[in-house]
């Protein structure tokens, strides 16, 4: 894999560079969030490893102008910063998984295998067009419709939403959808999961007469038609 470690750290950044070429990986090293932004949209990477804190441009400017410029690069960010709130920050601003530091190298590792996966998932010969009542997401462009209008999503919920339509009419529980959307472990009393299924929630079920996302007490959440006469 081509890797690109954005990070001012010194020594954090030369031992990922070692670990991660040792591993058999093509590993790019930026010291600053400007030079960063010039190798990662003039080459083409695997996956970008992003601190947040950074001189010039932070992770998150970075995160967000890169997403701007439709570069679709799976990004993991790097930081000391670990609470619910910065983690929601850092996933809106782009980001599709965020490792908080100290972390061992090993957690690293799968994370990028698994954001690799994610980016390059095989389609088993479904459609590219999922649906559910008048909600379509089209997996190969990303883009959502409701009742025909587009429906601007973020990284995050344009994942939670392709999840849950590939599992409507199951119930999924918050610890299922931190794994297969965030690829991440976080302690159970997170409320991540909450945070982005209301996202969700207010951009396809403004209509009261179809609801799409219902909760279920003590279990999770299920996606599936609730029309209401």
């Amino acid at each position: 894999m081509k890797i690109l470690i954005v990070e001012d750290e010194a020594a954090l950044a030369s031992m990922l560079n070692k670990g991660l070429k040792e591993a058999g990986n093509e590993v790019t090293v930026a010291p600053d969030g400007l030079i960063g932004h010039e190798m990662a949209t003039k080459n083409q990477f695997d996956v970008i490893i992003l601190d947040i804190m950074l001189p010039g441009l932070n992770g998150m400017q970075l995160c967000k102008q890169l997403r701007r410029q439709q570069i679709d690069t799976p990004i993991l960010m790097l930081t000391a910063l670990g609470t619910t709130e910065n983690i929601v920050a850092g996933l809106d601003s782009g980001a599709d998984d965020y490792l908080v530091k100290p972390f061992h190298f090993a957690e690293l590792e799968a994370r990028i295998r698994t954001l690799v996966r994610r980016k390059t998932p095989g389609n088993n010969g479904q459609s590219d067009l999922l649906q559910i009542g008048n909600l379509t997401l089209n997996t190969s462009t990303r883009a959502a419709t409701l009742n025909g209008e587009p429906v601007n999503l973020t990284a995050t919920e344009y994942r939670l939403l392709e999840f849950m339509l590939l599992n409507r009419g199951r119930v999924l529980t918050r610890m299922e959808l931190l794994e297969n959307v965030w690829g991440i472990d976080f302690n159970m009393s997170t409320n991540v999961v909450d945070v982005y299924v209301n996202y969700l929630r207010k951009k396809i079920d403004s209509n009261p007469s179809q609801k799409l996302i219902h909760t279920m007490i003590g279990m999770g959440y299920i996606l599936k038609e609730d029309k209401k006469s």
